[in-house]
């Protein structure tokens, strides 16, 4: 049987069901908005960082196991960092521009992604905060509330 013809036979198989909930990472999750447990967006959904499910250990030893791009894989954290740049232009921002807000934290995919902690506590607010206290805070009148004149 050629190549084709099993990649054909095999995708005609339907996938067995797995445990969990099953997203579509495009239309799910990416470039959504993230808000914390306040409701205040925190950032917008840029990646994924994805572990493969571990297959038994004792297959994987002997050379077993499955391929690259079969079977499930979880959701480590959510990624959000500098890509305009890189969707212009093309690449990838290195590893250590991302911002990771671990998969534990999020209790609600819908229209946004809602975490369940705050957003002040988060490390992809710094840019927010830094600009708060540096640059609108300088402004007069930059420190006060918003509706309290």
């Amino acid at each position: 049987m050629s190549v084709r013809r099993a990649e054909k036979a095999r995708s005609a198989v339907p996938e067995p069901p797995q445990p969990g909930r099953v997203l579509d990472a495009r239309l799910h999750l990416l470039d959504r908005q993230v808000l914390d447990v306040d409701g205040v967006p925190v950032c917008t959904l840029d990646d994924l960082e994805l572990d493969d499910v571990a297959a038994e250990p004792a297959t994987r030893a002997a050379g077993g196991g499955t391929a690259v791009g079969d079977g499930p894989v979880v959701i480590r954290a959510l990624l959000s960092g500098p890509v305009l740049g890189t969707r212009m232009f093309g690449g990838r921002p290195p590893g250590s521009r991302w911002h990771r807000l671990p998969w534990r934290d999020v209790t609600d995919i819908g229209t946004a992604v809602r975490l369940g902690v705050p957003g002040a506590r988060l490390d992809v607010t710094w840019l927010e905060r830094w600009a708060r206290n540096h640059v609108v805070g300088r402004i007069p009148g930059g420190r006060a509330r918003p509706g309290k004149g």
